[in-house]
Formats: C-alpha cells, structure tokens, sequence
C-alpha cells in the first residue's frame, strides 16, 4: 500500500490535487499503476498545462548526511549553497568563502535549513 502523497510524487501532481480528486488515502501499487496506464481527464488535463518552468516536486537532500526528502518547492526560497538537517551545527559545513556572507534560511521542506552563502 502507498499513501496518497507518494501516489502524488509518482503522478507528478500537488498533492492538493490529489485530495481534490479524491484519491484515496491508501492505494495498492495495481491502483497506482490503472491511474498510470488510463489517466483520468483531469490528470491528463493537467499534464497539457504544465509549462515546465516550474517543477512540482524537489527533491531535498542533506549536505552532511545524505537524508532527503520530497518538497514541493517554493517560489521565496533562495539559490541554496547547502541544505541540512535542522539538527545540524554550522560546524559541520564548510566554512562561507572569503568575502562571503552566510544567511540560514529556516522552515525548508519539514526538517531542513537552507544555507545561503552570498556577497554582502
């Protein structure tokens, strides 16, 4: 059984629109795999809209220890530098390079802190 927000990672859909459509909370992967194979119109409708630009999910990954997570990205995150866990010291990155200032960025997906190294 897989939960409705991996049925939507896999469908490559926000995972409003899942709810909004009524996919179930719980699917088996043969569900998952009749969506695939037959889409409803307005999955197919909403895959004729997409403009690239823009993808529905990232992946996040921590620069220290390699956990990710999938997000749906958000248009006020910055070029991140790094990305880590939230239970992560700065000392466990590379120090900023010179002439570099360091911002964090907090509230990154459900546990992660966006680094920003950037020119003052």
């Amino acid at each position: 059984m897989i939960t409705r927000r991996m049925a939507a990672l896999r469908l490559d859909i926000p995972l409003e629109m899942a709810q909004r459509h009524n996919l179930p909370t719980r699917m088996s992967e043969a569900e998952l795999a009749e969506i695939e194979r037959n889409p409803p119109a307005w999955l197919v409708q909403s895959r004729a809209n997409r403009t690239g630009k823009k993808p529905v999910w990232v992946e996040l990954r921590c620069d220290v220890c390699g956990f990710t997570e999938a997000a749906r990205p958000k248009k006020w995150w910055p070029a991140f530098t790094y990305l880590t866990c939230d239970y992560h010291g700065s000392e466990e990155l590379p120090d900023a390079e010179a002439g570099l200032s360091r911002t964090e960025v907090d509230g990154i997906g459900n546990a992660f802190i966006g680094i920003v190294d950037e020119a003052p």
